[in-house]
């Protein structure tokens, strides 16, 4: 008897033994699947956040090891932030130049760049009874107070509002009622929350709003066509996971995503 007692307790000792370091293998297993997913940064120009959002949802149920990082803000902005060596895998611009100018500093590689989408230049108004304007000359009007406008300098829908202004010749006689926001983003709530008579956006941001209405779209023939051009930044500690994402946002599916938003495929 003392002989099986015995017996059973090395059994259960081997058993407990068993399963102490199956769950620890589990842990470990657990911990090195935790370890193993990849955080890709993505500098997004501020208008893209709708559509980028959308994505990410479906791009990281169907790559279960990536974690998208989205950096939204201002297209000249974000290119500082790269210049000065801020971490980013990505970069999605509002304007061709601001990613030539990485391409230049040999910061995003000629192989890895592409013109991915494009988008329109309208004027927008508040939606409940803002002023009733159907040109730039109109924001000219009495009625018309403060005009919002991303800073040219920084903010790629602002330039191009600019260039437009510049070519009615109505910028200088605009500067006194001009209020200039850090993003598209913020222009856009300057208008929702009626700080702003007026403000340029791009269709995609206007069509994202319930509080605002399109008065106008300006004449694309008056400002340089607006591309969103897209690169992998060189410094990038993820290449094979930033290139299938480069890819995937290429793909039918994720453009899919962003005409749903009001974007529009450029001819390849």
């Amino acid at each position: 008897m003392r002989v099986k007692f015995k017996r059973g307790l090395v059994l259960l000792g081997l058993a407990i033994v068993v399963l102490v370091m199956a769950a620890c293998g589990n842990n470990n297993t657990a911990g090195n699947n935790a370890a193993s997913k990849v955080e890709l940064t993505i500098s997004a120009a501020a208008s893209l956040t709708d559509a980028l959002n959308d994505i990410q949802k479906t791009y990281e149920e169907e790559n279960p090891n990536v974690k998208l990082n989205f950096n939204f803000g201002a297209s000249g902005a974000l290119q500082q932030q790269i210049e000065q060596g801020a971490p980013a895998d990505l970069f999605l611009s509002a304007a061709a130049k601001n990613l030539k100018a990485l391409v230049d500093k040999q910061l995003i590689d000629t192989d890895n760049q592409t013109n991915l989408l494009s988008n329109e230049l309208v004027v927008v108004v508040p939606a409940d009874g803002g002023a009733k304007l159907a040109s730039e000359a109109d924001l000219t009007k009495a009625e018309v107070k403060h005009v919002a406008i991303g800073i040219p300098e920084s903010v790629p829908a602002g330039n191009y509002a600019k260039e437009s202004l510049t070519n009615a010749k109505l910028w200088d006689s605009l500067q006194s009622k001009s209020v200039q926001g850090k993003d598209v983003r913020q222009v856009l709530q300057y208008v929702e929350t009626g700080n702003a008579d007026a403000g340029f956006v791009y269709k995609t941001d206007a069509l994202t709003s319930d509080k605002v209405k399109i008065a106008f779209n300006v004449d694309p023939a008056t400002y340089t066509a607006i591309q969103y051009p897209i690169g992998i930044v060189k410094a990038t500690k993820h290449s094979r996971e930033a290139e299938d994402f480069y890819a995937y946002l290429q793909s039918q599916e994720a453009l899919d995503v962003f005409v749903k938003y009001g974007f529009s495929v450029p001819a390849k």
